[in-house]
């Protein structure tokens, strides 16, 4: 007894020196698996892909510092302008869009390792999305001829809908936006929760379970997940047609990777696989960080006559052109 004792003893002790040597103390469920739980953001001003003034994937602290305070100084100038880079960005050119204090989409770079990144994107190399195969180009097109246009409710898109946020921020990917870049994660043996923020959608994770039958689609897609190691690996399929990510068909594919580096940070990862779409699979990274939170309600449509008017000016349209 005394000896299996000592062993005990001696295990933990190396256990402990090994981990105050070289790897962070990371939190730990009592069933011995990392613990995502809390409230984290992933806000940041990387972009999704690579712009052409940079080559590579990593950039150096001095570079990164330039391209903040251009985009620092571009948010300044557009504040309550009709149109800039931003405002491009979010489909508003030439309307205007929201005052510079709406947004929070960090003021930094991502940091990956110690160094700043240039795109969420890394693979391809080139860091950009993989061209539509000619398949999903037709596919697209067909689309857009038979759709009954904007003007009616549920042809506009599903974030003007407040069904879904937009820029795929709830995911599966779960990219950050310009805003309520915020995630509450609750998690038990059987199940995890990722409440998100923007529309208070809530992703369901089941855990070592098999994925529905493929004729049951769901807004965020059929998300199932297991742990290899200490990463929780969470595949999701079974998308509702309307979800279209990147104009993606029924087959989109998603693997997302949650590995906790740190007390105060969450490396993601997701691949995109859908053969029917995109030329090849690509995949993004970027942290997770830790935030106070609390996480408010988000009020989508609270005070919003924009679809309202949106609708209303195409009956008058039609009444215009004759058409009933």
């Amino acid at each position: 007894m005394r000896l299996g004792m000592g062993v005990c003893v001696a295990a933990t002790a190396l256990a402990a020196a090994g981990q105050s040597a070289g790897t962070p103390a990371v939190p730990r469920t009592p069933g011995g698996h990392p613990d995502l739980q809390g409230i984290w953001t992933n806000a940041t001003i990387t972009p999704l892909e690579r712009p052409a003034a940079y080559k590579g994937l990593t950039i150096s602290d001095a570079d990164a510092q330039k391209f903040e305070q251009a985009e620092s100084n571009d948010l300044k100038a557009e504040d309550g302008a009709s149109d800039g880079k931003i405002i491009r960005a979010a489909g508003s050119a030439g309307t205007g869009a929201y005052n510079a204090l709406f947004l929070d989409r960090g003021a930094e770079l991502e940091r990956v390792d110690g160094v700043k990144r240039t795109s969420l994107i890394v693979d391809p190399p080139d860091g950009r999305v993989p061209p539509l195969t000619d398949a999903a180009k037709q596919r697209n097109r067909a689309e857009m001829r038979e759709s009954s246009g904007l003007g009616g409710v549920k042809s506009r898109p599903l974030a003007e809908r407040c069904l879904l946020g937009f820029g795929s921020t709830d995911g599966p990917p779960m990219l950050p936006v310009l805003y309520n870049n915020n995630y509450q994660i609750i998690q038990t043996p059987d199940t995890i929760m990722i409440l998100v923020e923007m529309v208070h959608d809530v992703r369901v994770i089941r855990m070592n379970q098999p994925h529905l039958p493929s004729n049951l689609k769901k807004w965020l897609g059929d998300s199932v997940g297991r742990w290899e190691g200490d990463t929780l690996v969470v595949d999701t399929t079974n998308f509702r047609p309307e979800v279209r990510f990147r104009g993606a068909g029924a087959n989109l594919h998603v693997i997302e990777r949650f590995r906790r580096v740190d007390a105060h940070t969450i490396l993601y990862r997701a691949t995109m696989d859908d053969p029917s779409t995109f030329a090849r699979p690509w995949t993004v990274e970027f942290p997770f960080l830790a935030a106070a939170g609390p996480i408010y309600e988000y009020a989508c449509h609270e005070g919003n006559y924009a679809l309202q008017d949106i609708l209303g000016g195409a009956r008058r349209m039609e009444t215009l052109s004759g058409k009933k």
